[in-house]
């Protein structure tokens, strides 16, 4: 199991790398052509914010507004899609924040969450490295709480 979690992430990693770097067209898979590819649903270009009518429920004091400016924050000038991915699958480097499983924190909630991102992750539970508060960026209070409402969006039914 413990392969296929280090495989898993370092599929992931490999495609944000060349994704990052405007390469790679897929069709030269290297070495890992003897080993099963394993299995992961491509992700959408532009993750979409949960939607209240729809999915999931947002927290109260949550805007749909805060949420595209946190998706914003998440691609942009808060560093975190370096590390979590462009669209918050993860990589070998720190946790996939689009399912319900939460290492570092008890259950996922918006407080929970924002304190996450003002403080970081000293020491990480599953991952190489720790994460620094607000993931290095200097971030105001407003787009803390914007890009922990996508955080949210993503993990709850988004």
């Amino acid at each position: 199991m413990r392969r296929t979690h280090w495989v898993a992430g370092l599929a992931v990693f490999s495609v944000v790398a060349l994704a990052a770097c405007g390469g790679g067209d897929g069709a030269d898979t290297g070495d890992m052509a003897d080993e099963p590819a394993p299995s992961v649903e491509p992700a959408p270009a532009e993750p979409a914010p949960a939607d209240p009518a729809g999915g999931g429920e947002l927290p109260e004091g949550v805007t749909q507004d805060m949420v595209a400016q946190g998706q914003q924050i998440f691609g942009g000038t808060g560093n975190c899609m370096t590390c979590h991915g462009a669209d918050g699958s993860g990589t070998a480097l720190a946790p996939n924040l689009r399912d319900s499983e939460w290492i570092n924190i008890p259950n996922g909630t918006y407080e929970e969450i924002m304190g996450v991102v003002q403080t970081g992750v000293a020491q990480p539970q599953q991952h190489p490295a720790p994460m620094p508060a607000m993931g290095g960026a200097t971030l105001s209070e407003e787009q803390v709480r914007a890009v922990s409402a996508y955080v949210y969006s993503i993990s709850h039914g988004g």
